[in-house]
């Protein structure tokens, strides 16, 4: 590899120890543990700074298509992905005061976090969680997660609607995922980007749909999809692919300003 060459990857959706991406200590919210237990307010977006990419929901593909390229996970799940940055454990829609980008959508599962379900082993019963994170949750916060009678506040209530919400769209998404995998209409990408000062920053580890083998769909299949009403979120990702460029300038402007502070 050239010294002015760089590779990287599509984040994983999942993080370390098969942890869902940015959750380290998800636990059950318990009225009896955690009544004097508070969510530190505007604790920010730092959380997502050393993060290139970010599942989707299949619902949020016309919005994500307006400011970030879509992309479909390297495994069997085809998972939707939202790409934030070109180089690995870089997010260039955050600053530097971790900011997001002004005017841009923020995916929904960034908006989750700390709450997530759990689960429950042999039932459909879901619990909602909150990731015990000293930074994030402590006993000092205003913003209680239960009342003096133990009951839900505001907050909580809000974070379990949320997240409902967002457990219906997952399993959606698992579903268009799970048929787009098995169509045979995506293929494995690698992107060499040109940035910089003739810097060159090979991007791999994600699949896109291959818009002649969409084309050549079977009619029964596209009816099929159609009836589903899944096409357009397959135009949402291809129409994402002008993001590609949207990227590329972010990234020639982080350059800019890195090389600036030397």
């Amino acid at each position: 590899m050239a010294k002015n060459e760089a590779t990287a990857e599509a984040g994983k959706p999942e993080g370390a120890g098969n942890m869902p991406l940015f959750y380290k200590n998800p636990v059950p919210l318990d009225t009896k543990k955690h009544v004097e237990l508070g969510l530190v307010k505007d604790f920010g977006l730092g959380f997502t700074k050393q993060v290139n990419a970010v599942p989707i929901n299949m619902i949020e593909m016309p919005q994500i298509c307006h400011f970030y390229p879509i992309a479909f996970s390297p495994d069997e799940n085809a998972t939707p992905v939202a790409l934030l940055g070109l180089r690995d454990n870089e997010n260039l829609f955050l600053n530097d005061k971790n900011q997001w980008a002004a005017n841009s959508y923020i995916p929904a599962y960034i908006r989750r976090y700390p709450f997530i379900f759990s689960e429950v082993p042999g039932n459909d019963q879901l619990t909602l969680c909150v990731d015990m994170d000293d930074k994030l949750v402590n006993d000092k916060s205003e913003q209680k997660f239960f009342d003096g009678e133990g009951k839900p506040t505001q907050l909580a209530q809000n974070a379990l609607e949320f997240c409902k919400s967002y457990h219906a769209a997952a399993q959606q998404t698992a579903e268009f995922s799970k048929a787009l995998a098995q169509s045979g209409l995506l293929v494995e990408r690698q992107a060499e980007i040109s940035v910089g000062e003739g810097q060159k920053i090979n991007f791999s580890g994600f699949r896109i749909i291959d818009e002649q083998k969409l084309a050549e769909l079977d009619d029964a299949d596209f009816i099929e999809w159609r009836k589903k009403g899944w096409l357009p979120f397959l135009y949402a990702h291809l129409f994402s692919g002008a993001q590609w460029q949207r990227l590329t300038s972010l990234l020639n402007e982080r350059l800019a300003a890195e090389k600036g502070k030397k």
